[in-house]
């Protein structure tokens, strides 16, 4: 009986490719210039039957001229919180070429305080934008009612 072999080419590799493409021309995308106007716009992206039921965790990505290029959910958690995966908040930023981000998670108990989770999770996000020059710009936790804002409350 005779057994093949196949032989392993070294430099056979799969090819990567990065691409951005985007249906909405820069002057049609909305601008922010205030922790307000980022709110609007989350809330409108935001379910809104979901926002006191489960919590998620999504990333605004910015051009250069503070225009939204999109809104990402990162993750969806349970009740009382869920994970986020930093390198998951920087390939999009990575992929859609952001010169800046802003994140946003919401608290379904209608809490609009940071727990020490949220400070820890937005310092980690921030330090690895600093490394690749993305930096975080503010961090908004929502509620159906209102939002925080680490950047207007000194916490960035």
């Amino acid at each position: 009986m005779e057994t093949q072999e196949r032989k392993i080419d070294l430099f056979e590799v799969a090819e990567i490719k990065l691409s951005y493409s985007t249906k909405v021309k820069s002057s049609q995308r909305p601008r922010v210039a205030s922790s307000r106007q980022v709110y609007e716009v989350f809330a409108q992206a935001w379910d809104q039957d979901r926002i006191e039921f489960v919590e998620d965790f999504k990333v605004m990505l910015l051009s250069r001229a503070n225009r939204v290029l999109g809104i990402v959910t990162i993750s969806s958690g349970g009740t009382a919180g869920t994970v986020v995966d930093v390198k998951l908040v920087l390939a999009a930023a990575l992929k859609s070429a952001s010169s800046s981000m802003i994140l946003a998670h919401n608290h379904p108990s209608g809490n609009l305080l940071p727990s020490e989770q949220d400070k820890r999770i937005t310092q980690r996000i921030r330090k690895a934008g600093e490394i690749l020059d993305i930096p975080v710009l503010d961090h908004l936790i929502m509620t159906a009612e209102g939002y925080y804002s680490f950047a207007d409350e000194g916490e960035l």
